[in-house]
């Protein structure tokens, strides 16, 4: 398994093509979440996959702050159904976050599914107490300082 970051206009074809195929996967067909994916909100962020022979099996990106929130945002986190309960998903985050606080980003914004708080809670986040329907599903406003 491999981590990497990339801006937006670095990611392959094929990478492109496999984070937007998992976000798909997990977020439309597993969550039967109608929403808009393709934002515009992409080309603007850092995309850290976790591939394994090629293949996406992780992703998520983070946000600069100002299009989201005031701070930096991580969101689109996701992974492969046959990939979790073993730890990935924390480690996933924890890339994130460990290249966040190198670039000297300390204040982190995310929108998380009400049922992941105590998952993002072990990660460092607090609950602002902002609870809200996104897309038919429950979620909780999350801040790392």
């Amino acid at each position: 398994m491999n981590f990497s970051i990339k801006q937006f206009n670095e990611l392959t074809n094929d990478e492109l093509y496999g984070l937007l195929a998992l976000r798909a996967e997990v977020f439309v067909v597993e969550q039967q979440c109608v929403y808009q994916d393709i934002d515009g909100i992409d080309q603007q962020s850092a995309h850290l996959l976790l591939t394994e022979n090629d293949k996406v099996i992780g992703t998520l990106r983070i946000v600069p702050k100002g299009l989201i929130y005031n701070e930096i945002a991580i969101g689109r986190v996701c992974l492969d159904a046959n990939f979790r309960l073993n730890g990935l998903g924390k480690e996933l985050m924890q890339v994130a976050l460990n290249h966040c606080f190198e670039s000297n980003i300390n204040s982190i914004r995310i929108s998380a599914q009400a049922h992941l708080e105590n998952f993002y809670a072990q990660l460092g986040f607090e609950s602002t107490g902002k609870a809200y329907l996104e897309d038919g599903i429950p979620h909780i406003e999350m801040l790392l300082n």
